[in-house]
């Protein structure tokens, strides 16, 4: 069937966001930070033994897309769900981090906040989301580190929006929110931007999801700041 090219967008939007917009569907109304992504896989988790010092990494795809490689590490819990804001993880972080007992938590969120996935959010609101999700954290002994987002500077699902200023912002609310409180900072946008503010191409395949070599680049920057995070414990 051939698609008239306003159809052809709309439908890559409708695939791009399903994980947050199935509203035709009853169950994703009615779970809609899901919950039920992970519920079977935390039951089936055991405490963390004396000494382990276990890290979950809470995100959207960018989280959930990152190479299984490098979760066959024990240590690290892969709580990412594709096409979430940052409402959605506040909802499920007891769920998905704070009921696991981990050592630290990796915390990557926004960019889907920026694309509007659930509806226009400012950027004040976005921090005060990923804020609210560290104070949680930090109140049940929970190491953070806060992430830097990706750069962009397009998304495919939403082609009307110009994110780049918007994650420039963003980011330096982040910075400063970490930097103010002491918080162990990564910084995924200053390698991986190029000239026109979005994600070097070497980086990505669609300039939002990073590849395997964007991903080389993540695990650089986020493995030292882990360490540094627990050595503060």
């Amino acid at each position: 069937m051939k698609f008239h090219k306003p159809c052809a967008i709309f439908l890559l939007a409708l695939v791009c966001a399903a994980p947050t917009r199935a509203a035709d569907d009853k169950g994703a109304v009615q779970d809609w930070p899901n919950l039920g992504a992970y519920r079977a896989r935390n039951a089936l988790l055991a405490p963390p033994a004396p000494g382990e010092q276990r890290v979950v990494f809470m995100g959207d795809s960018i989280t959930e897309f990152w190479s299984p490689e490098f979760f066959k590490n024990p240590r690290y819990i892969n709580r990412g769900i594709s096409g979430q804001t940052t409402p959605q993880m506040l909802l499920r972080l007891r769920a998905d981090v704070i009921d696991l007992h981990p050592a630290a938590v990796v915390i990557l969120a926004g960019t889907n906040d920026i694309a509007g996935n659930t509806g226009p959010a400012s950027n004040e609101t976005i921090e005060g989301n990923i804020e609210s999700m560290a104070e949680l954290a930090q109140v049940h002994g929970i190491q953070v580190v806060l992430c830097l987002l990706v750069p962009a500077n397009a998304y495919p699902w939403s082609p009307s929006l110009k994110p780049a200023p918007t994650i420039i912002d963003l980011n330096r609310r982040i910075r400063a929110y970490a930097e103010r409180h002491r918080l162990t900072l990564v910084d995924y946008y200053t390698p991986m931007v190029d000239d026109r503010l979005g994600l070097r191409r070497e980086y990505s395949g669609d300039g939002v999801h990073p590849n395997a070599a964007g991903y080389r680049v993540m695990i650089e920057r986020v493995e030292p700041a882990i360490a540094a995070a627990l050595a503060a414990r």
